[in-house]
Formats: structure tokens, sequence, C-alpha cells
């Protein structure tokens, strides 16, 4: 008797069973690979979801840390549909010149998004006026020109602000968050003295309540509240 051959290669039905054991592997390897890039991916998007929230709020509360009231002229005011400030501009001093800063919401290629508009540093009374139009502007019917003070902050499906005064949270455009100012002298930044106009009370607080839309990073209603730096609270 002849005993077993040495060496026996595979059958062809053993290779066919192998081949779709690898197959099979090779398809789960790659969904798991898959699935770990998709949801690596779906972090990283969350993130910096998140991230731009985070900058964009700390750049309103910077914005209104930096607000400049001049004599016979607004520093801060809400109409309902944008929020306009006076800012030191960069420089260390007024002589570096002040901008208008300005919020809204505007829907941008059919998605609802919390904006903010700045313009360029003025330095006269008149560049202001300017500025503070085009600001306005800027909130109903930006041109190209506005456009290019324009950042997106957040997609955003509505938002609030109230102002803090006399111990509460009121409506901005309460009648009484005006004061008629006298005139008492040339602006500071330069130009001719303006006759008198009237402007609001900078508020002791400023609330801003945002209501971010579903499927995002961070989604609901999200509050948040400003001091003024310069308030000084009473002792008991």
């Amino acid at each position: 008797m002849r005993g077993p051959r040495a060496g026996r290669g595979f059958t062809l039905v053993e290779l066919l069973v192998a081949l779709f054991a690898m197959s099979l592997l090779a398809i789960m390897s790659w969904r798991g690979l898959d699935g770990m890039t998709r949801a690596q991916a779906a972090t990283e998007a969350r993130a910096d979801q998140v991230l731009t929230l985070q900058v964009g709020l700390q750049q309103w509360a910077t914005d209104l840390d930096a607000i400049i009231q001049f004599p016979q002229t607004a520093a801060l005011d809400w109409n309902g549909r944008v929020l306009r400030m006076t800012r030191r501009g960069t420089g260390a001093t007024t002589t570096n010149g002040v901008m208008v800063v300005a919020w809204g919401r505007r829907v941008v290629n059919g998605t609802g998004t919390w904006l903010r508009w700045q313009s360029g540093e003025v330095t006269t009374r008149e560049q202001l006026q300017d500025a503070w139009q085009q600001a306005n502007i800027w909130s109903q019917n930006p041109g190209p020109q506005e456009l290019q003070g324009e950042v997106a902050v957040t997609p955003l499906d509505e938002w609030q602000v109230f102002y803090f005064r006399g111990g509460a949270w009121t409506n901005p455009m309460s009648s009484d968050a005006v004061a008629v100012t006298p005139v008492t002298g040339p602006f500071v930044i330069g130009g001719s003295p303006a006759p008198p106009v009237v402007v609001s009370n900078l508020p002791d607080g400023v609330r801003l309540i945002l209501t971010l839309p579903p499927g995002q990073a961070i989604a609901g209603v999200l509050t948040r509240d400003w001091a003024r730096p310069t308030l000084t609270v009473p002792k008991s």
C-alpha cells in the first residue's frame, strides 16, 4: 500500500471557502473603518460648531465691553432687527479711531444665520454717522460694500435682546430707554458741534437669547448675560 501523498494542495472547494472568508473579513473591516471615519468626521464637525459659537459669543462680549459713549451720539441701539454699537477701534485710544459694529440675523443660502458686521475705523462725526447708517442698510438689504464687513457666526432660528435697567430686564425699545442729551461741545473725535438729539442711555446689562436650530452641536435656547464693566454695585 502507498502512504498519503506528501505536500497535498488545497482543493478548489477549499480555496473558494478561504476566499469567501477573506472577503467577509475585508468587508467587515472596511465597514468598521468607514464607521470610525464617519464618527470622527461628525465629532470634528460638532467640535468646530461649538468652537465657532464660543468664539462668536466671546466676540459679542468683547464688542459690548469696548462700547464708547460720545456726546450727542448713540452708543448702543436695538431696533428689533439689528443691534448697533459704537466701540473702540483696534488702537489703545480714541485718537486711533472708533468703529461701528452690528449684530443681526438674516437668511443666508436658505439658512437663518447669526451675523456680525463692522465698519472700518472712523475719526470724524460724519464718518461715524455714515457707518451707523451703513450698519442699518446691512441689516436689511446689504450690497457688495456692506457684505465686505460681514462674518457668519452660527445658524440661528431667532434671537431676542433685553436691557437691564432699574433692577429689571426690559424691552430695549421701551419709552424709558431714551433721554435728550444737551449740546456740550464738539464731537470728541472731530467734526462740528451737533444739535441736541435723542440717544439711548447705556443699560446696566444686556441679555442675549439665541434659539439655535436642531441638528447642531448645541441646539435649543441659549441665554447669555453681559454686565457693563463700569457698573457700580451698591454695597449692602
